[in-house]
């Protein structure tokens, strides 16, 4: 089981509404965490400032820290339940970095933050900070919206079943165990689900003796047997197993709905450069189009760029 001691809340400094708090301290009621709200602030006016000298541009600086620091505090005090929760201001120009530097040396099991929602459009926008932290973090990334987890809500496992690699078998074993443990602790119920490929088109242009349906039952078959293999191995009823034609990017945020699913778990492989633009990742696909909230976790070993 996986037991949350330490907790990085990272706080949206444009409202005194932290979903992600609020989060937080649901999960460290159930395995008594301690939490820090971390606020990474900055200003480039006050280090374009030329006519200061170096320690009054300091002093500016801390006194802007100083000045959220109180506002930070005023917003957890409705929120700290368990008084435990500390807080953190930084001054620092990359707000990503701070946060996963910050996690890593204090070696902490789990970032959380709290994800936009477009009014209009009512889908949640990623910004760049949240990219860079699934990308980047080796610590798990939940991203929140404003909403309660209910009692015996589902939880989805994205589960990849394409490959007998190691790493990728360690990985689904990773995220399930993870998404088990929170549907431990909030009486959820654990999903998994697989997208497989349709009939590639040339092969039936090409090849006129060529049977799609067989084919596309050959191919669902073997999805469905590796996908149930994973859900005895963890206990989970094989109704709960959902294997569909598409790609991942597609069938994940379209069983997240069908489902009404409060939590998807799934593992990113945190690509960055040149690969990252031209392999593009899964992971970032499926975000894109997810409406509730997304916890992201990498492969043992990940090693962030941060720590080169």
């Amino acid at each position: 089981m996986k037991d949350y001691k330490k907790i990085l809340v990272v706080i949206n400094p444009t409202t005194d509404t932290q979903p992600a708090l609020a989060r937080a301290v649901e999960l460290a009621s159930k395995s008594q965490a301690k939490i820090t709200a971390f606020l990474s602030i900055f200003d480039f006016s006050y280090e374009m400032t030329s006519i200061l000298s170096s320690q009054e541009r300091e002093a500016m600086r801390q006194g802007v820290i100083d000045q959220r620091v109180a506002w930070l505090e005023n917003v957890i005090s409705g929120s700290n339940k368990l008084n435990n929760i500390n807080t953190e201001v930084v001054w620092h120009n990359r707000p990503f970095e701070s946060v996963i530097n910050y996690a890593m040396k204090g070696q902490y099991d789990l970032i959380v933050k709290s994800t936009h929602e477009h009014d209009k459009l009512k889908a949640v926008i990623f910004t760049p900070t949240d990219w860079h932290l699934m990308r980047k973090s080796p610590i798990p990334v939940l991203l929140v919206k404003e909403h309660d987890w209910p009692v015996t809500g589902n939880i989805i496992c994205a589960v990849n079943v394409v490959t007998d690699d190691k790493d990728h078998q360690d990985l689904n074993g990773k995220i399930i165990s993870y998404a088990l443990d929170l549907a431990k602790k909030f009486s959820g119920n654990v999903h998994l689900v697989n997208g497989f490929p349709g009939t590639p088109v040339n092969l039936a242009i090409e090849l006129p003796d060529f049977d799609a349906n067989v084919y596309n039952n050959t191919v669902r078959m073997q999805h469905e047997q590796r996908v149930q293999y994973l859900a005895q191995a963890y206990d989970i009823p094989l109704e709960n197993c959902h294997v569909e034609e598409g790609l991942p990017e597609d069938v994940i945020p379209e069983m997240a709905t069908k489902l009404d699913a409060e939590l998807v778990v799934l593992g990113t492989v945190g690509r960055t450069g040149f690969s990252a633009a031209l392999i593009g990742n899964t992971a970032e696909h499926v975000i894109d189009s997810i409406n509730c909230d997304l916890l992201a976790i990498k492969p043992d070993g990940y090693k962030s760029p941060l720590e080169d």
